[in-house]
Parts: structure tokens; C-alpha cells; sequence
């Protein structure tokens, strides 16, 4: 699987240590081309794939799953299959042991030379994630081998892909002046046409400013110390697919980083709520909240609240009482499982292609995010999630604003019709105005006699 490319601002490039993404991706295309099977090897293989995955799955779900395998591509129909989908998930979630057949399942689809056979097989990667995550400790120790075994062959196959080479993010040199940015002298900015132009400056080299992801070592387990690097580089290898995921996958991998941060207090609506007091105080004027309620007779139960929550919650009035703080089980997110986390939430809440599903899931996700990197005082980890929040408010106020104004022309031709239909003279239906209607046929009759 290729390392994830990213990209900085729309100038800056990640790519392995010592290479261009163009000669990344062109060694890597190249690398792929000899192992790469024919089409009728792939459509067999992906056709033997798809009826083992039946063979293992419950007699109600065999039925549509093993169709798939007569589809003229049958590794894409499997990937965009939402009864396959739904049918492997609930596998994934009774099992996870060393002895699990959709764990070996998907362990042998990940190693097959078919892109899209592996596409299939990286799709029901957050949910596996999120499920052995949150099952840890383990009951016994082969109780969630098999879900180490999938997570270890996405790792090994991305650290043969990057060849030891660290992910590396890169910008031009802005020191320099661009092509297009030239300064102009003094005497040629007198004469109204150039007679020289100056020289195009050559090329400067790229400048790194941060490593992306580290090169990766070869891991033969799951070790503790370990294994959010190993999910990490995992969801890196999702995002590097993810505009092919299907919408189930990333709504889970969604739910996933919900279920991982698990901080449900009410600090999550921080900043809605903020927008919503500057709205409020924008068109109220002066008057605040609290004085509204007073002079409504409601102040006092007002207060009562305000008092409650600051008893409960901390010294701004927010309520993250343990009850609500903890609805599942959290996990520890170092950044580098928390990076590649927050792209793959950044694509699910901004990209325009996604269902309205998809992006509700991500904006439940980040909020939750937001809301445990505050408590855990993570500079990074808030920086992210608002940037993500700001951003989908910008987005629903945009849609809103669309909505409005489609709203607003449907009404207003509404209105013009209906005041043309009323203007219009009440007289009988003729199909066309040139053509007399049968009902005048009788008075016509009547004026000849």
C-alpha cells in the first residue's frame, strides 16, 4: 500500500525521505507492475475471495454475498456491497480470537495482488480497530490475536511500501522570489514596455519543516509501547484510500474516534454555544439571557441551573460530571494516532461528495475530540479539532444560506403564480387559444337558425 500523501496549504507535499511524490509514485506504480495480476486473474481471484467470505458468514447472509462473484468486477461490487458490509461486520464483532475465519479472512484478502480485493479488506479496518481497542486488556491472550494479525499485515505492508523512508512534509522555498512574483527594477517600471525581461530564477529546492510519520521498523507483535503507532500508520493506509471507502466504513471509523476520546460532557458544544450567545446578543442587543428569563419570571430557576452546573461541573459553569464524561470506555491517543485520526475526520466532515450520515458522524466525532484534548490539555490535539469545528460551522452556515435562498426564490415564483392564476379570468379550459373548444359548437347552431 502507498504512504498517505498530504498536503499543506495546497503548495506543501509529504513524500518519502530523498524523493518527489512524482518519483514516489512512479517507483511505487512500477514496483506494483510486475506482481500485478492479469484481469482474468483478478476476477478469479476476487470470485474465490468472495465465495469463501460466504462460506463463513451466516446462512441468511451467504445468499446476496456469494451473488456477488458473478458481477463483471466482482472485488469492486464486494467493496460497495452494504449487505457484505454489514454481514463481515457482525462477524468482526463475535469474534477477534486467533481461530476467527473473518480475521483470516481478511488476513489473506489484505495479502492478495489485487488492488481492489485489498480496498475491500482496508474497509473494515476502523471498525476492527475500534472493537480492539476498546476490548483491551484482553480476557485471555489469544483473545484478540486475530485482530493483531490484521493490524500487523497493514503495518508490514506499508513499511515495505515506504522502504524505510520517514513521510516527510515539503514547501517551497519562499525566501526566493516565484516565477510569477518577480520584483521589477526601477528603470524598467519608468518605461511603459519592458525591453529585457528579467531572468526566470532557477528552481529552489524543497525546505522540510516536519516529519509526517517516522520510518517504520519491523514488528513481528503488538507490543503496548507499540500499538498506536501500528493503528496509526493502519488509518494512514485507510486515509491514503479513503475517497473509495464506502460511507458504513467511514461512519464507523467515525464512531470509532468518538468511542476512543469518550469525553460526552457538555464542553464538546463549547463553541456552538458561544456562536449561539454571539447571535443571541447580536440581535437581543444588550440584554443578556439571564435578564430575558428575569423579566420573564424565569431567573430564578435560571440561576438555580447556573449554580447546579458550577457545583457540579468546574469553575465556568460546564457540567462534566462523571456520569456523562465517561459513557465508554476512553483510550490513550498519542499524536500519532491522533494524526492520521483527525485527516481521516477532516475528509468525512468537509468532503462535498459525502452522505449527510457520514458527515454527522464526523461532526459528532470531532466535537467529542475537541472536548477530551481540553481536558487532557493537548495543544495539538485542540488546534486540529477547533480548526475542523470552525470549519463545519462555516460549511452549515453556507448550506443554510443556499437553503434560504432557494427557499426564498421558490416562494417568491409561488407567489407570482398564484397571483397570476388569481389576475387570470375565470373561463372554461380550451387546450389551445386558436382552437374553438366543442362546447361553442351548440351556439354556433343556435345563431344560424
Amino acid at each position: 500500500m502507498p504512504p498517505s500523501p498530504a498536503s499543506a496549504g495546497g503548495a506543501a507535499s509529504a513524500s518519502p525521505s530523498g524523493s518527489s511524490p512524482a518519483s514516489a509514485s512512479a517507483s511505487a506504480s512500477a514496483a506494483a507492475d510486475p506482481a500485478a495480476p492479469s484481469w482474468w486473474e483478478s476476477v478469479s481471484q476476487a470470485r474465490s475471495r468472495i465465495l469463501a467470505l460466504a462460506s463463513i458468514l451466516p446462512p441468511e447472509s451467504s445468499p446476496p454475498v456469494a451473488a456477488l462473484a458473478d458481477t463483471d468486477r466482482p472485488a469492486r461490487a464486494l467493496l460497495r456491497s452494504a449487505a457484505a458490509y454489514e454481514a463481515l461486520s457482525g462477524a468482526l464483532r463475535a469474534g477477534g480470537g486467533a481461530d476467527d475465519p473473518a480475521c483470516h479472512w481478511l488476513y489473506d484478502t489484505l495479502l492478495s495482488q489485487d488492488p481492489d480485493l485489498r480496498l475491500a479488506a482496508l474497509a473494515f479496518l476502523p471498525l476492527l480497530s475500534s472493537l480492539y481497542l476498546l476490548r483491551l486488556p484482553p480476557p485471555l491472550p489469544s483473545s484478540l490475536s486475530g485482530f493483531e494479525a490484521v493490524l500487523l499485515a497493514v503495518y508490514s505492508s506499508e513499511a515495505k511500501a515506504r522502504q524505510g523512508k520517514p513521510v516527510l512534509v515539503h514547501v517551497p522555498d519562499l525566501s526566493a522570489p516565484s516565477l510569477y512574483h518577480t520584483p521589477q527594477s526601477s528603470s524598467s517600471s519608468r518605461s511603459p514596455r519592458r525591453q529585457h525581461p528579467p531572468p526566470i530564477p532557477p528552481p529552489q529546492p524543497n525546505v522540510v519543516v516536519g516529519v509526517l510519520s517516522p520510518p517504520l521498523e519491523p514488528q513481528a507483535a503488538v507490543k503496548s509501547t507499540k500499538r498506536a503507532g501500528i493503528i496509526g500508520v493502519a488509518f494512514e493506509a485507510y486515509y491514503a484510500k479513503i475517497s473509495l471507502m464506502p460511507p458504513a466504513s467511514k461512519v464507523d471509523a467515525c464512531n470509532a474516534v468518538a468511542a476512543w476520546a469518550g469525553q460526552y460532557c457538555r464542553c464538546r458544544f463549547e463553541l456552538d454555544e458561544k456562536e449561539l450567545e454571539e447571535e443571541e446578543g447580536d440581535s437581543v442587543g444588550s440584554m443578556s439571557p439571564l435578564s430575558m428569563d428575569a423579566k420573564n419570571g424565569n431567573g430564578k430557576a435560571l440561576e438555580e441551573e447556573l449554580a447546579r452546573m458550577r457545583l457540579n461541573g468546574d469553575s465556568n459553569g460546564r457540567n462534566c460530571g462523571k456520569e456523562e464524561e465517561l459513557q465508554q470506555a476512553r483510550v490513550q491517543l498519542p499524536w500519532e494516532l491522533l494524526q492520521p485520526v483527525m485527516r481521516v475526520l477532516g475528509h468525512c466532515l468537509l468532503a462535498p461528495l459525502n452522505p449527510v450520515e457520514v458527515r454527522d458522524a464526523a461532526a459528532v466525532a470531532v466535537r467529542v475530540v475537541y472536548a477530551r484534548a481540553c481536558h487532557d490539555l493537548v495543544p495539538q490535539a485542540i488546534l486540529a479539532a477547533r480548526s475542523l469545528i470552525e470549519l463545519d460551522k462555516s460549511a452549515c452556515k453556507a448550506a443554510k444560506a443556499a437553503a434560504a435562498a432557494a427557499s426564498g426564490v421558490m416562494v417568491a415564483s409561488g407567489i407570482t403564480g398564484s397571483t397570476a392564476s388569481s389576475s387570470r379570468p375565470s373561463s372554461r379550459p380550451s387546450s389551445k387559444p386558436n382552437t374553438p373548444s366543442k362546447q361553442r359548437k351548440p351556439d354556433m347552431l343556435l345563431v344560424s337558425k
